[in-house]
């Protein structure tokens, strides 16, 4: 056999060639016992290494906010900090998740990884010299929303290499690895900061980004599969249920991040007899990271739809009993609402996410025979791009969620000196996002708006 004959025969098999796979079939059960599922879990392993360390310097500044008490900020300035990042982080995903399809994953992955430095070594300096004034911190802030459009590309990417049966539980992974650098921060930054002083919650992360940057250029690959035209991705922008999952998803991981990284802040500025306690506040991000996946195995067996309905009629209590706390002054009783709240945002988070593949395999495939195995093969890859297109669109809608959370809390406590303004809004938010899920997903006529819906388990 010719090299050349050698090259196409190793890429048909799908191992690389410069890094890139032609020939990626992970719904084939025999292609992905043999060959898919060790790739697969590769690329995973990397890509949640690289979204990990994006969300700690995403969020960073959740824990850096409560040691600036020598700059004499005031609570709403300090939110404004904390906010900032996930306004630009939100906004950056919409690119971001085009980079995979437009430069490759493995590509892509290495310089989002790399831009991290950025905000970790703008950080240090910022916080080494006590006149730099506020509009300069601002600034910085904004740099780590770097760390926000990570999550999307990788998603979009991850999206790819596993089949659909299989997607629910690694998207899952891959998200619970990025969303656990929420409590890395939390939980690593307090003793860090302490020990070495406020420049070293930004040095701290350097070599861990140069392992990443590395790591994914060394082990990762590109997909041939993935490439798309951004015009094509940017078309489902224009459909109904881009929009709708968005506006769920800004309840779900919105919630999350604004949550967590307001957290700290809350502590300090509601209970500051018990400011300890921020010390605590890595477990609300570490218990909604780990409980994502097991909200996408629940609608991998249940449907997501149900899945999310439940969550969101859970989210409205826990909302409530975290105002109690704050009201009879009670802050365990708080502290555990809380943990509460965060549990069942991760659990919305996965939920969610599930529904996304379901519902665009679902339209791709709609009115084409799956005896026409070309015709099948080629729709469920229509749909595979649509939905990692939709992904990143509702990835970056949704985080925005995060930045309002934040401004509320922030805007409350300045016009009312406590959140329970804030967390009104929240609870009456979350019941119509209960009611568009039953609206669109579960009672009977929804069936318009997704085709096969019940083999769909949405």
């Amino acid at each position: 056999m010719t090299v050349a004959g050698t090259a196409r025969a190793g890429q048909a098999a799908g191992r690389p060639k410069g890094r890139w796979i032609g020939d990626w079939r992970p719904d084939d059960p025999v292609f992905w016992e043999t060959t898919g599922k060790k790739v697969a879990r590769r690329n995973l392993i990397w890509s949640i290494l690289a979204e990990h360390l994006g969300f700690t310097l995403w969020t960073i500044w959740s824990i850096v906010t409560v040691r600036l008490g020598a700059y004499e900020f005031t609570t709403d300035q300090l939110f404004w900090l904390v906010a900032l990042p996930n306004l630009v982080g939100s906004t950056l995903r919409l690119p971001y998740t085009f980079a995979p399809a437009r430069f490759g994953g493995r590509n892509w992955t290495a310089v989002s990884a790399a831009l991290l430095l950025i905000p970790a070594v703008l950080l240090a300096v910022a916080v080494s010299d006590p006149d730099t004034p506020y509009w300069v911190f601002l600034l910085i802030a904004a740099t780590a929303g770097f760390g926000g459009g990570n999550f999307a590309s990788s998603m979009a990417n991850i999206t790819y290499f596993y089949p659909e049966n299989r997607q629910g539980w690694a998207l899952g992974l891959n998200a619970a690895g990025g969303n656990i650098g929420v409590s890395s921060v939390q939980l690593v930054m307090p003793p860090v900061i302490t020990a070495f002083g406020l420049a070293a919650a930004g040095l701290v992360w350097v070599p861990l980004i140069v392992v990443a940057t590395v790591g994914a250029w060394l082990f990762m690959d590109n997909l041939t599969t993935a490439k798309a035209d951004p015009r094509d991705q940017l078309r489902v922008a224009g459909r109904a249920q881009t929009w709708i999952m968005s506006f769920l998803y800004i309840g779900t991981f919105g919630s999350f991040i604004g949550y967590t990284t307001a957290f700290p802040l809350l502590i300090t500025s509601q209970f500051p007899e018990h400011g300890g306690l921020v010390g605590l506040a890595f477990l609300g991000a570490l218990v909604g990271s780990l409980i994502r996946p097991v909200g996408g195995r629940l609608a991998d067996r249940l449907g997501g739809a149900r899945v999310t309905l439940w969550n969101f009629a859970a989210m409205i209590g826990a909302v409530g009993l975290v105002g109690l706390g704050l009201s009879a002054r009670n802050v365990w009783l708080f502290f555990g609402a809380y943990m509460l709240l965060v549990t069942t945002t991760g659990i919305g988070n996965g939920s969610t996410y599930r529904m996304i593949p379901a519902i665009f395999r679902a339209k791709a495939v709609e009115g084409v025979d799956p005896a026409d195995e070309k015709r099948y093969a080629e729709a469920l890859l229509a749909g595979k791009r649509n939905s990692s297109a939709a992904i990143g669109l509702i990835s970056a809608i949704g985080a925005y969620g995060g930045f309002f959370i934040n401004r509320g809390f922030g805007t409350s406590i300045a016009a009312t000196g406590g959140a329970t303004s804030a967390l009104v809004a929240f609870a009456a938010f979350y019941a119509v996002c209960l009611a568009v899920t039953w609206w669109c997903y579960l009672r009977t006529v929804g069936v318009r708006f997704v085709p096969s819906l019940a083999s769909a388990r949405v």
